[in-house]
């Protein structure tokens, strides 16, 4: 009673199985073990074998690549030749489109990059300020005028400097035009210059240089306070529509 039972099962679990047996090479008249659980174990094992040989059989698709050569030319190839190794590249699926791309990072490439990123950082600050400054302008000045007498009172002082310094330069040159008519009378004369004028004259001359050297920092900034104020004046009406 119990070997017909055995062998009823075994060929119950044994037809489904015939395909796969034939597959994988094993024959379909193999008998199952009688236990439960080693005919489970079995079952598995055939399906797994079953499932490697399927995957082994189909055939492994080649990678198709598409580079550009040094004049330009466009190849496609299973593989890179080493001369172009550090070129950019794109890796082709068998329908020819792209499914991934390489970017070869040159140290032009990378200094180019570098450069842009420091002019995006420079035009976020330079937008960063912008705001900022809008935003001083909007809380210190009411109107334009406010704006106009501020300028006034910034020139004034710097107007101040620039008088006291064209005054001592008016002096300055005053004294070395004296001194000089000193030493060519006594040259007209056919007399020696003395030491002590020509020190004098070299002195006035350092001084005459050293002022008009002093008086280029004040009209720098005569001319930078103008231009600041005409801005500020400028982007204060287009922020606020006052006039």
């Amino acid at each position: 009673m119990t070997d017909k039972t055995t062998d009823e099962t075994a060929s119950h679990l044994t037809n489904p199985a015939k395909d796969a047996g034939q597959v994988i090479g094993y024959s379909h008249s193999t008998r199952l073990p009688k236990d439960s659980n080693q005919v489970a174990g079995y079952k598995l094992k055939l399906f797994v074998l079953l499932i490697a040989g399927l995957t082994f059989s189909f055939p492994v698709a080649a990678k198709l690549y598409k580079w550009v050569d040094d004049n330009g030319i466009t190849h496609y190839g299973e593989t890179i030749p080493p001369e172009y190794a550090n070129k950019d590249r794109v890796e082709l699926n068998n329908e020819g489109r792209v499914i991934k791309s390489d970017e070869v990072i040159t140290p032009e490439r990378h200094r180019a990059q570098q450069q842009e990123e420091a002019k995006k950082r420079a035009e976020a600050n330079a937008a960063l300020e912008q705001q900022r400054h809008d935003r001083t302008l909007i809380n210190t000045y009411s109107n334009v005028n406010e704006i106009d007498l501020a300028r006034t009172r910034s020139l004034q002082q710097v107007d101040a400097r620039i008088n006291m310094l064209n005054s001592n330069l008016k002096a300055a040159n005053e004294r070395l035009l004296a001194l000089q008519t000193e030493a060519d009378n006594d040259a007209k004369a056919n007399r020696k210059i003395p030491d002590s004028l020509q020190e004098d004259l070299q002195d006035a001359k350092a001084r005459l240089t050293q002022l008009q050297q002093d008086l280029e920092k004040p009209n720098a900034e005569k001319a930078a306070l103008e231009a600041r104020f005409a801005a500020d004046r400028a982007r204060y009406i287009e922020l606020t529509g006052k006039k």
